[in-house]
């Protein structure tokens, strides 16, 4: 029985119930939807197992490609989570075997349009209100669907178009528990696979897991937003801008941001009746996203060609920001001294800047790692320093080159850091650019292209890359 002093309180519907009640109750839904996240785990790791003892089966029942084949065909059908994780593999040159970056560069993030009525209860559980009182209009058909979120065309209820990003159910529960998977895999792979050993996979097992929690953080990505804005606007850029987004509308599964209408930047036919110069278009986006390495906290590390449009406005937009990278200032600075050396047939210049980007806990014998390097120096001299960022021109020298240097580095107790690969793939995809809207432009010749923006009191070497 209840004491006649017992606090009580009365909700919105006039019912009465103690605190204890309440607390009882809370804990009870508490208890609910931890035996729910339980139960879901439990299904996700019987079909994770399901999946390997299918692949396993075909294995020994003959079907036998190459293991990098066979990984990558199994993390497609695992789904998320290894999907994510070929495509960390993939862009990860400085981490993992070669055949293995090669192979993973087809793995594709692909996955089935998820039905209305999922993103309007995620929305409504989100922001607390039914649809039609937050929206004066939703899309039903999604602009894009990928592993961790699908968008939506939307309108505020004050006139404003937006785009709605909605994270998938139960994404981030799925990301844990397979996560546990992975190490497993990551340490019996290590046993079994040299080049894998050698690679020191579970190394890297709490970078991957902590960039896609933070891909799955809206409220992070509408900072990152909101930064990359404030850093076009103190830089003076009135030629790129990011979406803004709407935080009264946004929570740590639902970011709704400005509607961009525009044009990727590689749909030639169009971008056309865009621009008279694409190659200006082209020029700003270098110098916006090369400035962002010094004077922004962060850079966009996906720049592919869905995410950079040419807007009506004749600005052009930086999308999709749930993937952004950091280097230190001295990294940068010994990635340029590096592409200088390259070019100058500088040995020890080469193995100097190859101890200050990697990461090492033994002191670098310089002059032993310039002796190994010279072994390579016809290829070295052969080599023009800007394919080295620009590897579309010559990929299979380029990417071998790469290789060796890396392996070299490990001999010496050097492991690159993934920003170093992060960056020469973000290179890569403008190289792309250049090919495809202004071949004739020479991005290290012309003064137009300001690449070492924000590094005014570094002392570069006179000519350099030119």
């Amino acid at each position: 029985m209840w004491s006649m002093n017992e606090h009580k309180s009365v909700d919105m519907t006039g019912n009465s119930e103690t605190s204890d009640t309440r607390a009882w109750l809370e804990n009870s839904r508490s208890g609910w939807r931890l035996a729910l996240t339980s139960a879901l785990g439990g299904v996700r790791v019987l079909q994770t197992v399901s999946v390997l003892a299918k692949s396993g089966a075909s294995w020994f029942l003959g079907n036998r490609p190459p293991l990098p084949t066979l990984l990558r065909q199994t993390c497609e059908e695992l789904g998320t989570t290894y999907i994510k994780l070929g495509q960390f593999i993939a862009s990860s040159p400085s981490v993992f075997p070669e055949a293995y970056v090669e192979e993973f560069q087809k793995c594709l993030d692909r996955t089935p349009v998820l039905p209305f009525n999922f993103i309007r209860k995620t929305v409504e559980e989100e922001l607390g209100k039914p649809l039609e009182e937050l929206y004066s209009w939703v899309d039903p058909k999604p602009l894009a669907s990928a592993s961790i979120a699908q968008v939506h065309a939307a309108r505020l209820k004050t006139g404003e178009d937006v785009v709605i990003k909605v994270q998938k159910p139960g994404v981030r529960n799925v990301l844990l528990t397979d996560f546990n998977f992975i190490y497993l895999a990551a340490r019996v792979m290590e046993l079994v696979t040299p080049g894998f050993s050698r690679a020191a996979v579970s190394g890297v097992i709490d970078e991957l897991q902590a960039s896609m929690l933070e891909e799955c953080d809206f409220l992070q990505e509408a900072d990152h937003l909101k930064r990359f804005n404030e850093f076009l606007q103190s830089t003076g850029n009135n030629r790129a801008v990011a979406p803004t987004p709407y935080l009264d509308y946004t929570t740590g599964r639902v970011l709704t941001m400005e509607r961009f209408y525009g044009v990727p930047l590689t749909d030639i036919e169009v971008l056309k009746d865009y621009t008279d110069d694409p190659a200006e278009t082209l020029i700003s986006a270098l110098n916006t996203w090369f400035s962002s390495l010094m004077l922004c906290d962060f850079f966009h590390a996906d720049v592919h060609a869905g995410n950079l449009m040419l807007l009506k406005d004749g600005r052009v937009g930086f999308i999709d920001f749930g993937i952004v990278g950091r280097i230190r200032k001295t990294t940068w600075e010994a990635m340029a001294q590096f592409f200088d050396a390259i070019g100058r047939n500088d040995h020890r210049a080469i193995a100097e800047c190859m101890a200050t980007i990697g990461m090492t806990n033994e002191k670098v014998d310089v002059d032993a790692l310039a002796r190994d390097i010279e072994k390579f120096q016809d290829r070295l001299v052969n080599v023009d320093p800007t394919t080295l960022i620009q590897g579309d021109r010559n990929d299979r020298e380029v990417n071998r080159l790469l290789f060796d240097l890396i392996n070299i580095g490990e001999q010496h107790g050097i492991r690159f850091p993934r920003e170093f690969a992060l960056l020469l793939k973000q290179f890569l995809y403008f190289d792309r650019y250049v090919q495809a809207l202004a071949p004739e432009l020479d991005v290290f010749g012309d003064a137009r292209v300001d690449i070492w923006a924000g590094m005014e009191d570094m002392t570069l070497p006179k000519g350099f890359l030119h």
